[in-house]
């Protein structure tokens, strides 16, 4: 009887989120495709949804594995570039592509981790800083590959068509999205995810535990190199053209403010706060050069009333969240019928007129 409970409250687990992300894929996508969702909205969205990609991978870094890199932006553009060579130097579908970017990315990543994770706090943000430039270098040089600093363009069939196809990118981009966020949460249960938090927490306490530091920093770093060479593939067809300077110092800052707005540490979190600043920034446009001066302003304001972030480092739980509606509304509906009871005139009251 106890196992069929368990079943019964893992199905409920498993139930709620997945009807949520049912609804985020479904509900924009036919919003997008019959026209209630305009075009430019629908580019928005999905712009966030690739922030959201590449939020995820800094807060691997930083708030999982509890390390500082400053060079995100240099592991996207690896991701970016290497998707339109494979798909267009060697034919191989996007799809597979994109995958393969993600896969020479974690291997950049690694090539980058081994020599530089044994630094920890600034000497590790400058060195993965220096390497972002390095990045942007070698594709402003490399002409004949990346088209140097005027970019290269997406000339791929497939690629037209998701960057032409707002209903269609809408959907590839956040079912990656959801995929990524889904691995990694099952990730960080596991006996490696837990061993990075807890090198995260304590270096010393896990290291006397025999949980070997250096090992599973490199796992994190390589998993967060995976998903931002994931980002930087889907970037690519969307936008259709990219350009070396997606690499710079500056694409980094920006990622590492989705995560401290977010919370170190809550995944939810840098979604959540992806999604608001992409928007912000879109929403700030009419306000011209002034809202270089209003968005880091809304942001100072927001970190002197929350520092700890949005969610801190909590995760956004849909199960929770739902059972706490659900006990709402039925507490409203008692107190609706009470009140009613009371109101009600009682039958020796009838009998008396």
């Amino acid at each position: 009887m106890m196992s069929m409970q368990k079943f019964g409250n893992m199905y409920k687990n498993m139930l709620i989120p997945l009807c949520f992300a049912l609804l985020a894929i479904f509900l924009p996508f036919f919003g997008i495709r019959f026209g209630i969702i305009d075009a430019y909205i629908a580019q928005v969205i999905t712009l966030a949804g690739i922030n959201a990609i590449l939020a995820i991978s800094v807060n691997i870094i930083c708030g999982i594995t509890g390390q500082l890199s400053l060079g995100q932006a240099g592991f996207m553009a690896i991701g970016a570039y290497t998707c339109i060579l494979l798909t267009e130097n060697l034919g191989l579908p996007l799809a597979v592509s994109i995958v393969g970017a993600g896969i020479i990315t974690s291997f950049a990543g690694f090539l980058i981790g081994f020599p530089t994770l044994k630094l920890t706090g600034d000497y590790l943000a400058i060195v993965t800083l220096g390497f972002g430039e390095i990045i942007r270098v070698v594709l402003v040089n490399f002409k004949s590959l990346t088209g140097g600093a005027n970019g290269k363009r997406f000339t791929d069939s497939a690629a037209v068509y998701l960057s032409l196809n707002a209903d269609v990118a809408y959907f590839v981009i956040i079912v990656s999205l959801i995929l990524i966020i889904v691995l990694l949460q099952n990730f960080i249960r596991s006996t490696y995810g837990r061993a990075i938090l807890s090198v995260r927490e304590d270096e010393i306490a896990a290291n006397s535990n025999g949980i070997g530091i250096f090992k599973y920093k490199m796992t994190g770093f390589i998993i967060a190199s995976f998903v931002a060479g994931i980002g930087g593939a889907l970037y690519a067809p969307f936008i259709g053209f990219i350009k070396p300077e997606m690499a710079s110092f500056n694409r980094s800052i920006e990622y590492l403010i989705f995560v401290v707005l977010g919370g170190m540490g809550s995944i939810t979190g840098s979604i959540l706060a992806a999604f608001v600043l992409t928007y912000l920034q879109e929403f700030l446009r009419f306000l011209r050069d002034y809202r270089l001066l209003i968005y880091p302003l809304i942001l100072i304001l927001v970190m002197l009333f929350r520092p700890q972030g949005l969610l801190g480092m909590k995760e956004f739980s849909f199960v929770k969240n739902w059972k706490i509606c659900i006990t709402f509304v039925k507490k409203l509906i008692k107190n609706a019928s009470l009140k009613s009871k009371a109101l009600a005139p009682s039958k020796g009251e009838n009998d008396e007129r």
